[in-house]
């Protein structure tokens, strides 16, 4: 077994995700290590030429890897492929050098319209995507990114991890995590995607320092039941439903984001059969939300939070506006919007300019230890 040599590590600390074993991988070097397989895709018969179908190819890659608990290394190139599947310990790795509008690095591009997802990862305990750009092409309807399609949860922690990688121009969802539970999504981008950005059914996630941009659903978003999830540092702006949707959800930190121009609600808490519960929301700047909300409803809010339980609400900064370059309508037409409340407090958020007509909004119906107060602000005057 070859030793890593001085100059493939040097190489290694100029390829970012991918470690010194990927590198070597990537300058044509064959190894293993304590026997588990790293396999170059190109040399498994992948072409990456943007034209060639590399399904059977990647899936033979992948397959293969997965006797050993190995990786497939994917060297920068334009893989087209049909829905793959990954199995329990397989890393699927690339170099990421994707940006705001569009692929780059690694990318794998959906082939054709006839699939339900182009990385499935359903029962894939411990799988790694790093480093990976994900393009859908917008082809077909309603098909996912990445895809976690359960019926019921696992006995077995999922602790699957994305890292640096985007998914993009999807139909459907950027990924749609059906029944999962234990997983890391970290430094990547889910982007113009005609569903939610990110999609999760389950608990126990950390989600850090991501994007969600420019999706037509929500660019988080959390329908059934959810639980457990720090949310973190991540940007959520320009998608055309909520910001954030979280569902009688419980157990949430949502700490340091930036959330900015939402369709509707920057941040919504929504009571389903279930309050949503034991949720901080704290340190956010929360920016131009309800961009096409109907002006008349609480569409058109910041912060909306329906009959929750155990929230804190505070340290959030809160402003209107309208479109970039002084285009689209001015909003939202309401700061914070609050009902149903039991054992919450909603303070100290700064309200400067936070709304255009009506900064705190009590609808009612909130029950003991209900706490709202000092919450300054002024009203947003839009220039004429």
């Amino acid at each position: 077994m070859p030793e890593l040599n001085r100059r493939a590590l040097a190489r290694s600390a100029f390829l970012g995700g991918a470690s010194a074993l990927f590198a070597a991988s990537a300058f044509g070097e064959q190894t293993k290590v304590e026997s588990r397989e790293l396999i170059d895709a190109r040399k498994a018969g992948a072409a990456g030429d943007g034209k060639t179908d590399d399904t059977a190819a990647l899936q033979n890659a992948i397959d293969a890897a997965a006797q050993n608990s190995g990786a497939v290394f994917l060297p920068p190139a334009v893989y087209l492929a049909h829905e793959l599947r990954l199995h329990p310990g397989v890393a699927l790795i690339g170099l990421p050098a994707w940006n705001y509008s569009g692929p780059g690095g690694s990318t794998l591009q959906l082939a054709g319209a006839d699939s339900r997802c182009l990385l499935n990862l359903t029962n894939a305990h411990g799988a790694t995507i790093e480093g990976i750009a994900l393009d859908g092409r917008s082809l077909g309807q309603g098909i996912h990114g990445i895809f976690v399609d359960r019926t019921s949860y696992a006995q077995h922690e999922d602790a699957f991890r994305i890292e640096g990688c985007q998914v993009a121009r999807f139909t459907g969802d950027g990924a749609r995590l059906a029944k999962v539970w234990c997983f890391s999504i970290r430094h990547s981008m889910f982007a113009y995607n005609q569903g939610d950005g990110l999609n999760v059914r389950g608990w126990d996630g950390f989600i850090i320092d991501n994007w969600f941009s420019g999706n037509q659903k929500a660019g988080y978003a959390a329908r059934f039941e959810n639980a457990s999830v720090t949310f973190t540092a991540n940007r959520v702006e320009w998608n055309h439903e909520e910001n954030m949707l979280i569902s009688g959800g419980d157990g949430y930190q949502i700490t340091g984001n930036f959330f900015d121009r939402a369709g509707t609600c920057g941040i919504a808490l929504r009571r389903t059969d279930v309050p949503c519960t034991q949720v901080t929301i704290t340190g956010n700047y929360i920016k131009r939300s309800g961009r096409v909300a109907n002006a008349e409803t609480h569409d058109s809010t910041q912060v909306f939070i329906d009959g929750a339980h155990g929230v804190a609400c505070t340290g959030n900064s809160l402003h209107a506006g309208r479109d970039d370059r002084g285009a689209g309508v001015w909003s939202p037409t309401y700061g914070i919007v609050y009902q149903g409340l039991r054992n919450c407090v909603i303070v100290n958020n700064v309200l400067n300019g936070g709304a255009l007509r009506q900064l705190v909004v009590d609808l009612g119906g909130n029950e003991e230890g209900a706490v709202v107060h000092d919450n300054p602000g002024t009203l947003f005057a839009p220039p004429l």
